[in-house]
């Protein structure tokens, strides 16, 4: 309603983010109160996303030629950046156009913003999987449960949803340093909360431990350096470590194709978490590898 009273006619959404600027075969989707009215019931992204390939001057370009004269982005750190150069570009060649940065991404990382439209979201589903990994960790003898969650360089996700669930015995978070061996390593306390209460459950962020891991100069197609996996090095450094124990060995992988972190929609927060389960059960002759991975949106 405030719309119509302001005279503003004519809306429309830019699909898959700034690629349909510039891509070909995408059109605007002329949206109204009818069209958007239920989306907040569904998951995922109703206008699509994308990453990369975007140049400044060709999406103030298109900008130009679809004469929008004010341009909303949703989205996080790399959403704003584009935001910023799009301003940047129309100053440049003296276009009136505004350009309002929302801040949406569930990380929770966007500077001054004390919480982002799919945080909330985030926790509550990842709660969801520290829950398995605590019930399965603690069915099995000398069970260890491994969560590891989104957050390339904020540990707001696992931070959060450890202290909600009250489950996790150690957050391991890219903030914090720490080191796995030794005698006041990660390692050493896991070995005593097996000795003490016979199971434990870790919950580390994704940009976690990226200090002791080897550095990798790839980058993903939004410039982002590609971190090395943590999960999979903290698997090998807790499989090395327990091995020993066992009498023999069995690894059983198993492939969760579980879809509600990315259909199930949210009536405040649309967007979910890509969480991955490692299961490490250290059983009396014999050692389980559960892998329950979740592919987010």
């Amino acid at each position: 309603f405030t719309l119509e009273i302001y005279g503003v006619k004519n809306i429309v959404g830019i699909q898959f983010g700034y690629r349909g600027f510039f891509e070909k075969g995408l059109k605007e989707m002329p949206l109204s109160r009818d069209v958007v009215e239920n989306i907040n019931l569904a998951g995922g992204s109703f206008l699509g996303v994308s990453r990369g390939g975007a140049k400044t001057s060709e999406i103030v370009d298109s900008i130009q030629a679809r004469r929008i004269d004010m341009l909303f982005v949703i989205g996080g750190n790399g959403s704003h950046a584009g935001a910023n150069a799009i301003h940047e570009e129309c100053r440049k060649r003296k276009l009136k156009v505004s350009v309002v940065a929302v801040p949406k991404t569930i990380d929770n990382d966007i500077l001054f913003m004390d919480k982002t439209f799919g945080f909330d979201t985030a926790v509550e589903e990842a709660q969801r999987a520290i829950n398995s990994a605590y019930i399965e960790a603690r069915s099995a003898y000398h069970g260890v449960g491994l969560v590891k969650l989104m957050g390339r360089s904020t540990g707001f996700i696992a931070m959060h949803a450890s202290l909600s669930s009250g489950q996790i015995d150690v957050c391991l978070i890219p903030e914090v340093s720490f080191t796995l061996d030794g005698e006041h390593g990660v390692l050493s306390h896991l070995e005593h909360l097996l000795e003490t209460k016979g199971f434990c459950v870790v919950c580390v962020a994704e940009g976690a431990g990226q200090d002791l891991l080897q550095k990798s100069n790839a980058t993903d197609a939004s410039g982002n350096v590609i971190l090395s996996d943590f999960g999979v090095h903290m698997q090998q450094k807790v499989y090395a470590r327990f091995k020993p124990h066992t009498n023999g060995f069995l690894l059983v992988s198993i492939l969760d194709d579980d879809r509600c972190l990315k259909s199930s929609g949210n009536q405040s927060i649309l967007l979910k978490p890509v969480p991955t389960l490692l299961f490490f059960f250290f059983c009396e002759g014999q050692y389980l590898l559960y892998v329950l991975e979740y592919q987010g949106p």
